[in-house]
């Protein structure tokens, strides 16, 4: 028989088509010869002979393999085979589903034909690599080759939205999300758009503190990593362009942002009473996904537009009626107020609204006093920059939350993304495209309930393609997310998997051999679904080039040192004080 060192244009022969078992166009067996082997995930190539025809090259990936004694009956024969008393034969063979024939004539491959492992052009063509016009590299396959998403299909071009699940800490959804983003911008496959000033990522942080490093390089990272870096056509080192936003620390009247690992480059991030007001925020006070027989959302909606014509500023808080309000606090127990009174509830809440439903509002309300005092005030200065604007900030925008209450994590998630939306639709046009990587969609996107936020998520994935809006969501669970954003995601991941979890439907697009083995997955290794290819390819990605918590942060760069609110010169800053510029209040140190 011939041996893995006999080769051709398509690589090394590794076997023959099984002729025991039916060979159909879409799936057929390999025969595995001495000397070689197949495991799961390589990608093989065979060719058929047709009269008259051209000859049909046969491209697919190893979807199982079986190891036999051949030549015994019972099970017990293996002792007597292994002691050499009874001959028999090993025999490996390889089920293969097919991924690509060219040209297209669907016939089955001729039993007995040689299958070689996929080399070069071959392997692209079988995996359709040689058909994307702009590839971004997304980690290794089983063999060791690079293996690349279709750029057409993340940009909004053909289709846009990634869709991760997985085990937390187990899966590295967030890991795989921060790689993908940096292959999209270090390798220049969006040309011009890569720049710093044409593509943006907006990152929410919700676990640690370990995604306020994105700018320093990981002190572990070793010569194999770079290499592995260079092989994929990248370039080892720290996201080049990085901001962190944070709330401000609970009780502290100099707005400190609320973070103790990351001592510089931090900005806090609030809105003041009068913005809160005027642009209609309160809705995200509500934010949770409710049942739609609630009816104290019609109250919400009213004291929202009630708020928004009577708000005035006021120096940092706002005069409603005559009444000076100072903090959110103020705010809440004013509204409280003026719907406990007969004679004020009407024009608040409607005329139609009952008591009961009032003060079911009015209880959600007031338990929001101690979550949201901090990120909504009136003690801090208006002009200083205080909002979260990824337009004027760094190519990479972090917000932590993970000091954040729930309630409070819901609020600045939806005004954030409602906020760079709009801003999107107003701009009307995709560039400069936005990347938002969001973790535990399903907490933010429930398959259950409506909620403002679900709302402005479900836009982004129905519309957020044509205006340039991609979202990378990652959750546990995609069976607990919103059908139309899993279905409006071209591409599709998928990392370690709670075995139940695994069993839904949702999991279908993986092979029954893949649904098994992402159980088993090991950190670094994911199952990537895109539409051109037929089979969802396992690929493993490199370790980050950039620190992942803190006690892997190198030296920090210097452009991450100071601010935005820390930007602009002290001195200078300081001379335009009195001089009708800015007050103290607004000086940025």
């Amino acid at each position: 028989m011939e041996d893995e060192t006999a080769t051709d244009a398509d690589g090394p022969v590794v076997g023959r088509v099984l002729g025991t078992a039916d060979a159909t166009p879409l799936t057929f067996w390999v025969a595995v010869e001495d000397g070689a082997y197949l495991q799961l995930d390589d990608v093989v190539v065979t060719d058929r002979e047709l009269p008259g025809h051209d000859p049909v090259k046969i491209a697919g990936v190893v979807t199982a393999v079986r190891a036999r004694h051949e030549g015994v009956v019972f099970d017990s024969d293996v002792f007597l085979v292994a002691d050499g008393t009874l001959p028999a034969t090993i025999q490996e063979a390889a089920e293969i589903t097919t991924t690509r024939v060219d040209p297209e004539v669907y016939v089955p491959p001729t039993p007995g034909a040689l299958v070689h492992r996929a080399r070069g052009e071959a392997r692209a063509g079988a995996l359709y690599f040689d058909r994307m016009d702009r590839t971004v590299p997304m980690g290794f396959g089983r063999d060791g080759a690079p293996m690349f998403l279709n750029a057409d299909f993340l940009d909004g071009t053909r289709g846009a939205h990634v869709s991760i699940s997985g085990i937390s800490g187990v899966a590295t959804k967030t890991s795989f999300a921060t790689f993908l983003l940096y292959s999209v911008f270090r390798s220049g496959v969006l040309g011009g758009a890569g720049e710093t000033a044409n593509t943006r990522a907006l990152i929410f942080n919700v676990k640690g503190e370990d995604l306020l490093f994105l700018d320093h390089p990981n002190s572990r990272l070793d010569r194999a990593t770079e290499d592995s870096y260079a092989r994929l056509g990248l370039i080892a080192g720290p996201f080049p362009d990085v901001r962190v936003y944070a709330p401000p620390r609970a009780g502290d009247s100099s707005g400190t942002p609320d973070v103790s690992s990351r001592l510089s480059g931090v900005d806090p991030f609030y809105w003041t009473l009068a913005e809160f007001c005027t642009d209609r925020l309160l809705p995200y006070v509500f934010a949770d996904a409710d049942d739609e027989r609630q009816q104290y959302t019609m109250v919400v909606h009213s004291v929202t537009a009630h708020l928004a014509r009577t708000a005035q500023p006021a120096e940092g808080g706002v005069a409603i009626d005559g009444t000076r309000l100072n903090s959110y606090a103020d705010l809440v127990d004013f509204v409280v107020e003026q719907l406990n009174d007969d004679a004020t509830r009407g024009q608040w809440a409607g005329s139609a609204v009952g008591l009961g439903t009032v003060n079911a509002f009015a209880r959600r309300l007031i338990g929001s006093k101690k979550d949201l005092s901090r990120l909504i005030r009136g003690d801090l200065a208006v002009r200083r920059p205080h909002q979260i604007n990824t337009a004027e900030s760094a190519q990479v925008t972090v917000v932590d939350l993970h000091n954040l209450p729930d309630r409070a994590q819901r609020f600045v998630v939806g005004v954030t993304l409602r906020t760079e939306f709009e801003r999107k639709e107003k701009a009307g046009t995709a560039k400069p495209l936005l990347f938002v990587v969001l973790d535990e969609l399903n907490k933010y996107a429930p398959r259950e309930g409506t909620s403002p936020i679900k709302e402005v998520l479900l836009d982004i994935a129905e519309r957020g393609r044509s205006l340039g809006v991609v979202l990378i969501g990652a959750q546990q669970t995609a069976s607990e997310v919103e059908r139309r954003i899993v279905a409006n995601s071209a591409i599709r991941v998928v990392g370690r998997l709670d075995p139940a979890e695994a069993s839904r439907p949702e999991y279908g697009f993986l092979p029954p051999a893949q649904r098994q083995r992402a159980l088993l997955a090991k950190p670094g290794t994911m199952f990537v679904s895109q539409p051109e290819i037929p089979v969802p390819l396992c690929i493993e990605f490199p370790f980050p080039s950039w620190a992942t918590r803190p006690g892997e942060a190198g030296a920090a760069p210097s452009s991450t040192l100071r601010s935005i609110v820390q930007a602009g010169d002290p001195f200078a800053m300081a001379a335009r004080v009195g001089g009708g510029g800015i007050s103290d209040d607004d000086i940025p140190f």
